[in-house]
């Protein structure tokens, strides 16, 4: 379109390209995973509803050698999805009222994940609204909605049946935005609420970004 003046206005920004991140991208050391996750995207389809947040803060659990990981002390009904391979969601509820939702890393049988904590809304404000106020008053602030791992399961409509989830499958998966760069404003720290491992830097977070747990 043309100005008054002459000028021809930019053209729109292309749309995003979110493109499904593969099997290989798990299969990797947990850290890598964990280094790698913020910035890309969690997508969830409910019906004909798309969901996506940023992912801006995650933390990752090293199976055996870590014994703030829920498969610390080996296989149990509760953490069995934990060791079945790179790719798979690992959904768990916790403090009698809460789920956290994980990504499955590595190899089977090793029983490490990487937790999602916080993700930025980006498609879907209105349903995920709807999800986190249920039975509530409704949730105003966009910065409330996903900034915490409990937060965002409700707000994704994430729960125990989601538990063991593949995500090269085609209801919850994991994507990159095609052309966009890897965030330089990633922070290493220490892990948050837990009573052992305290000391590992195995939580990765993007520096000054609103959605972030704490």
């Amino acid at each position: 379109m043309t100005s008054d003046r002459g000028y021809s206005d930019p053209p729109p920004p292309p749309a995003p390209q979110y493109i499904r991140l593969p099997r290989t991208f798990y299969l990797r050391p947990t850290l890598t995973v964990a280094r790698d996750l913020p910035g890309r995207y969690l997508v969830r389809m409910l019906g004909s509803t798309r969901l996506i947040g940023r992912i801006v803060e995650v933390e990752a659990y090293l199976g055996s050698r870590d014994p703030a990981s829920h498969t610390y002390r080996g296989m149990t009904p509760r953490n069995e999805v934990m060791f079945s391979g790179g790719g798979h969601l690992y959904v768990y509820f916790t403090y009698g009222m809460h789920f956290c939702s994980n990504v499955v890393t590595e190899g089977e049988g090793k029983g490490c994940a990487v937790l999602i904590r916080a993700v930025e809304p980006i498609e879907g404000f209105e349903r995920m609204r709807d999800l986190r106020s249920a039975g509530r008053s409704r949730v105003r602030a966009d910065r409330e909605l996903c900034n915490g791992p409990g937060k965002l399961c409700q707000a994704f409509g994430i729960a125990r049946s989601e538990n063991g989830t593949d995500l090269c499958g085609e209801t919850i998966w994991l994507a990159g935005n095609r052309g966009e760069r890897p965030p330089r404003n990633l922070i290493r720290s220490t892990r948050i609420g837990i009573s052992q491992g305290r000391e590992h830097p195995w939580r990765f977070y993007l520096k000054d970004n609103p959605f972030v747990s704490r």
